[in-house]
């Protein structure tokens, strides 16, 4: 059942059905599917079609923002909202780039490294990357997350270092992802990661704290 189901739930986030989204995510949870797999083969599926279409003669902001509201409802109801707990793994700072208002990726990010007791402090989109980097100095970071679905931001996140390096900050690590992002280098991209999903991000972040604290 939870291969059909699966499908169903990808559809429906396609389709920006927030109804079916929910119904379909509880039974997958129903079935035994745990929550990363549904990330990872059924939001983060959907979000990759979805970025297959954000082209010039394709893009659909409204099927993107309808999209975007069915995302958020699974992403709410496998990693529900809580608050910060008391002891966490560490602190990020999370954003996407100014020029680039998209933010699903961002959003599903942002739950599962919460939901992993993270603390995240979203600068949210469309963020200049000044922003950014006031954040990342006065929250003490240990990572500066860039997300990017739109390739016109690439020159900013390749600046991205040198700029907080000049700040005082190049000891922080700088990790991107997103459509843009992922299909290029770490090096081209002058960061210290770029990941392929979520928990691809998550897993850099616990190899750098040393996972459970």
């Amino acid at each position: 059942m939870s291969d059909a189901t699966m499908y169903l739930l990808v559809k429906a986030l396609l389709d920006g059905d927030q109804a079916v989204a929910f119904a379909e995510t509880r039974k997958l949870r129903d079935a035994g599917v745990g929550s990363e797999q549904i990330i990872t083969e059924g939001v983060e599926v959907a979000m990759v079609q979805l970025d297959a279409k954000c082209t010039v003669a394709q893009f659909n902001l409204l099927e993107i923002m309808l999209a975007g509201r069915a995302v958020m409802t699974v992403i709410k109801e496998l990693y529900p909202p809580m608050d910060p707990p008391p002891r966490t793994k560490g602190t990020v700072v999370l954003g996407t780039l100014e020029g680039d208002v998209h933010d699903l990726g961002k959003n599903v990010l942002k739950a599962v490294l919460t939901a992993s007791r993270y603390r995240v402090v979203d600068c949210g989109k469309d963020c200049p990357a000044e922003t950014m980097i006031d954040a990342a100095e006065r929250e003490a970071v240990l990572a500066v997350l860039v997300s990017g679905l739109i390739t016109t931001v690439i020159p900013q996140v390749r600046l991205l270092r040198d700029r907080m390096t000049g700040r005082g900050l190049g000891h922080i690590k700088v990790m991107a992802g997103g459509a843009a992002l992922k299909q290029a280098s770490a090096e081209s991209l002058n960061v210290d990661f770029v990941a392929d999903t979520a928990f691809d991000g998550l897993h850099y972040l616990d190899d750098i704290t040393g996972g459970e604290k």
